[in-house]
């Protein structure tokens, strides 16, 4: 039954999630966190983390760590096919019926108005994850400088996370 509840609660979220899976970050946090309390703010911060750092999508990413952290192989399987199916069925049935209906007005304008929500849905999912993570004004500067040389300098994400980890084990080894 257990294994169900974790299906459930992933398909629930991607279902009614929409903009990729930094907006379902938020979603995920009150389902597993506040609502059901599998595991708590520090473990989810450090999934994030994983998952982030992790190649794929970080919703999926995140799903399948959740899932394995509670419920084993068949907990990571049940949240990865929960999290996953939702997209599936939902793209499957836009690509049927929708997509003769692509220079439709009205669904033009669906899409122009679901575009600022979605914005919306990923900063909460930052402010949050800001929030929880008890972050220091050393590691904020840290931040703000990496998004401002991702953003406007063009250096890859993946150039920014292999530095920070590699920053990481030079500070704390030189610190311990």
């Amino acid at each position: 039954m257990f294994i169900i509840k974790l299906f459930l609660t992933f398909f629930k979220i991607g279902a009614f999630t929409f903009g990729g899976g930094y907006a379902m970050i938020p979603l995920i946090q009150v389902e597993v966190v506040d609502k059901n309390k599998w595991i708590d703010n520090e473990e989810f911060l450090d999934i994030i983390a994983i998952a982030q750092s992790s190649p794929g999508a970080i919703a999926v990413n995140s799903a399948i760590f959740i899932g394995y952290k509670i419920g084993g192989i068949i907990g990571a399987l049940a949240c990865m096919l929960g999290v996953i199916l939702p997209s599936f069925i939902i793209i499957l049935i836009i690509s049927m019926f929708l997509f003769k209906y692509r220079n439709n007005e009205v669904v033009s304008k669906i899409f122009l108005g679901v575009r600022p929500a979605v914005v919306a849905l990923i900063i909460s999912a930052v402010y949050k994850l800001t929030k929880t993570s008890r972050i220091k004004k050393k590691l904020l500067i840290i931040s703000l400088i990496t998004l401002i040389l991702v953003v406007f300098v063009n250096i890859s994400p993946v150039v920014m996370v292999l530095v920070g980890g590699f920053g990481a084990i030079v500070y704390f080894g030189y610190k311990s």
